[in-house]
């Protein structure tokens, strides 16, 4: 247990979402909820991995007013388009 702690705590996070082992198990949990069709599973991996996506899109950044301005209407519009997503999928469709 420590040896995953340490993993965890030792590495930025954008550096462990590409690590093959968070992958895989990420991939295996992905699998799992698919397969026993836990929708919180499957609606907290979209969450995280839409948002990664966005941070990692909108994250370019540089020195330029109208470059950050980009990045960030990038960055608010694929958290609201997240946002609505998750709100659909926990209150309004019911199964």
């Amino acid at each position: 247990m420590d040896q995953i702690m340490d993993f965890l705590t030792s590495k930025p996070l954008a550096e462990m979402a590409a690590d093959p082992r968070v992958l895989f198990g990420t991939a295996v949990v992905f699998v799992l909820a698919v397969l026993f069709r836990w929708k919180y599973v499957l609606l907290f991996l979209f969450a995280i991995g839409a948002t990664m996506a966005v941070l990692r899109t909108s994250g370019g950044g540089g020195s330029s007013d109208i470059v950050v301005d980009r990045s960030m209407m990038l960055f608010i519009g694929g958290t609201i388009v997240i946002a609505v997503v998750l709100i659909y999928f926990l209150f309004i469709r019911e199964d």
